[in-house]
């Protein structure tokens, strides 16, 4: 909540599954431009926030297996947990809220009445969260006798339904629309209302998103019947509100063009041929580096001595490159490196991307830039914490960039071999 220092320019409210993240896209294609798009133009004054149905246990597995940037805030188990940043630190008041007339013993009392309903895994099950499967033919019936038992026992709970077997019992005050309507109201109180606000989803647990007043909404293009239902009967003649004709990540991109809420074409939409090697942006700089590293890797831009002499402009002659394994070199034998490196992984499903971009400028000339720098070949995922000083140019035909020293980290104690690092 405090990395921003005033109102966030915008705020992207996302569900995971199927939303930011297309199962059905093996290479990961739209979520890793929306992720290019985020960390060049909005990280720095805007705010992501992630909004799953996923426990935090699962909701890591995914963090393993897929792209995915860290968000600032995440709202987790159909919005009964509420955390914040990298470390995931939880929101007391929420818990506190979501007390009130809610006991989760009564509520299993209740629900071991109905044989057909099936408990969902254990990690599935949180302190104010107990879920089920049970299919679409018996999930009304038993959802209409489940809600009178519970109030007779003194409760108020919402029971959500989605996916067409998922079903979720919360406390009346919980859900994903509530979990939001409570984080605007502490940015309001606190004077930092974000200026613009788009929720995403695609089933029925994020219909309640979009019903969160003055909010923009994009449902993408592969949303499930239950929600489209959901806005032709509520929300039909709402134009803050979309049906996009992108799947997952890319509807969201669509949507923040729709909307004009900001940039939304992504550097990897770009052709780099065409696009100057730096600018005055640190993290546009940034993403732009490493996609060009992708791409020559992957033999996807031509083999020139144009580009090879365009990158060596951007590095300072005497600038030093410090591997993770704390080995010092010059920042040109990096670039000699690179340069035979080329095609290294052509054919090859390999990816690179940053994550947590921050920058401080230190000097009126002089950026601090910090990041995890994250790429991926096959199944394996490496991350190296990266620092790297940057100098403005000024008083050319445009500002731009120097790179003056580089330093790499291994995350998470990897001590191999860098894939990138071309030595």
């Amino acid at each position: 909540m405090n990395r921003l220092d005033g109102s966030a320019r915008l705020m992207i409210v996302s569900d995971l599954d199927y939303t930011m993240v297309d199962h059905d896209d093996p290479e990961n294609l739209a979520l890793l431009r929306f992720n290019s798009l985020w960390e060049a133009y909005y990280r720095h004054d805007s705010l992501l926030v992630f909004s799953t149905g996923r426990s935090p246990t699962i909701y890591k597995q995914l963090r393993k297996e897929k792209p995915l940037l860290t968000p600032d805030i995440i709202v987790m188990s159909v919005g009964t947990e509420i955390t914040y940043g990298e470390l995931m630190v939880p929101d007391e008041g929420w818990k506190q809220f979501l007390n009130q007339k809610w006991d989760r013993n009564i509520v299993t009392e209740e629900t071991a009445k109905f044989p057909e309903l099936t408990f969902q895994s254990e990690t599935e099950q949180r302190p104010h969260k107990v879920s089920f499967f049970v299919g679409k033919e018996k999930a009304l019936k038993i959802i209409k006798a489940l809600s009178e038992s519970l109030v007779k026992r003194g409760l108020e709970v919402k029971i959500i339904y989605s996916g067409g077997i998922a079903l979720d019992i919360l406390p009346r005050g919980a859900g994903k629309g509530c979990a939001l309507a409570y984080l605007l109201k502490k940015f309001e109180v606190d004077g930092r209302l974000p200026a613009n606000t788009i929720v995403c989803g695609d089933s029925g647990n994020d219909a309640e998103l979009f019903g969160v007043p003055e909010v923009y909404g994009v449902m993408v293009s592969n949303a499930q019947e239950e929600l489209l239902q959901w806005h032709a009967d509520n929300a039909k003649d709402n134009p803050n509100i979309i049906h996009a004709t992108e799947r997952c990540a890319a509807g969201i991109i669509q949507a923040i063009g729709n909307f004009g809420l900001g940039p939304n074409l992504s550097p990897r939409d770009v052709d780099l041929s065409e696009c100057k090697m730096n600018s005055s942006s640190p993290g546009y700089e940034m993403v732009k580096f490493y996609l060009f590293c992708e791409r020559w890797l992957r033999a996807e831009v031509e083999k020139s001595d144009q580009y090879m002499q365009r990158l060596r402009s951007v590095f300072y002659p005497l600038g030093i490159f410090v591997h993770p394994s704390g080995v010092e070199q010059p920042l040109h034998r990096f670039i000699d490196a690179m340069e035979r490196s080329y095609g290294d992984k052509q054919g090859k499903q390999y990816f690179v991307w940053v994550d947590r971009v921050s920058s401080a400028q230190i000097s009126p000339d002089i950026w601090l830039v910090k990041f995890d720098k994250w790429e991926q070949s096959g199944e394996e995922q490496r991350c190296c914490l990266t620092t790297v000083l940057l100098s403005l140019k000024q008083g050319e035909v445009q500002n731009g960039f120097t790179w003056m020293h580089v330093h790499q980290t291994w995350s998470d104690g990897l001590v191999t071999n860098d894939q990138t690092n071309f030595d």
